[in-house]
């Protein structure tokens, strides 16, 4: 059972795609249950006192910046389109995509063109900051088929690999309008109680940790100055005496994509018995 000497921390996830996964997933990692079945919508996690509702990733920002929800999680693309008073709290490293001009060819000025979208909020205010005078015209869910259809001249929308624009015979054009991904959000001026903050720091500690790996080696004492430049860690390596004197043993974290190019820079400098390890969670 709940304890009744702690609010409950209502928390909103998306239902569903490939960002209800993602989601999902941190949270786990981050050390709260999730839902086993797809259409519950509600989901009580007692050990952490904390409910959480599966919501459309559209409508989580509205709920959020109404208070009626205190947190949640969503795309950034969708923040800034629901004009609510929700506020990003940290960017989750997932869920990456750009939002996107695209037409049947690549088109010079926006001018005078009608635009398709489902997220107008977010192409008008482009507009308005790039003074471009154009009809924007909302569409809700899948644009692409707008311009064949002579509904419009050029659509908008979130671009990931491009595969689907590609198929519906459209290239995208000009710089991105936003770069989103999936982010964590709570009301503006909200006063975080406990609950929060215990949930920001665990995923806060995911986040960092897949980020980064733990790289553990053996090198020569005559050596250690140009290892540690090339693993430098967070704050400083820790290093320990081994039975042969002249070496030590050396960990430190390093950033998970530079990893193999430093092991051969070790590896280089005489550097032995490199290891690598997963890092599942951490406070920094």
């Amino acid at each position: 059972m709940m304890s009744s000497d702690r609010s409950v921390l209502k928390v909103a996830l998306p239902n569903k795609g490939s960002l209800s996964e993602s989601a999902s997933q941190i949270l786990k990692e981050a050390g709260y249950r999730q839902r086993n079945d797809a259409r519950d919508l509600v989901f009580i996690d007692p050990d952490n006192n904390v409910e959480f509702y599966y919501l459309r990733p559209r409508d989580i920002a509205t709920y959020v910046g109404s208070g009626e929800l205190e947190i949640g999680i969503t795309g950034r693309d969708l923040l800034k389109d629901s004009g609510s008073s929700a506020v990003e709290v940290m960017a989750l490293d997932f869920g990456r995509s750009s939002f996107r001009f695209a037409a049947s060819k690549p088109i010079a000025s926006l001018s005078g063109l009608k635009i398709a979208t489902a997220y107008p909020s977010l192409v008008k205010d482009y507009l308005d900051k790039e003074s471009i005078k154009a009809t924007v015209i909302a569409l809700d869910g899948a644009v692409e088929s707008a311009i064949r259809l002579g509904l419009a001249d050029v659509i908008a929308d979130v671009v990931s690999t491009g595969g689907t624009l590609k198929s519906a015979g459209l290239v995208t054009f000009g710089e991105p309008i936003m770069k989103s991904e999936a982010i964590l959000i709570q009301r503006e001026g909200l006063e975080r109680s406990s609950g929060i903050e215990v949930l920001i720091r665990r995923i806060e500690g995911v986040v960092i940790a897949r980020q980064y790996v733990l790289v553990d080696y053996d090198v020569e004492k005559i050596n250690l100055d140009e290892a540690c430049k090339l693993t430098p860690g967070l704050e400083s390596p820790t290093i320990s005496p081994l039975q042969k004197a002249e070496w030590v043993a050396v960990r430190a974290m390093v950033k998970r994509h530079e990893v193999n190019a430093v092991m051969d820079q070790l590896w280089a400098i005489g550097a032995r018995g490199i290891l690598v390890t997963d890092i599942h969670s951490c406070r920094l």
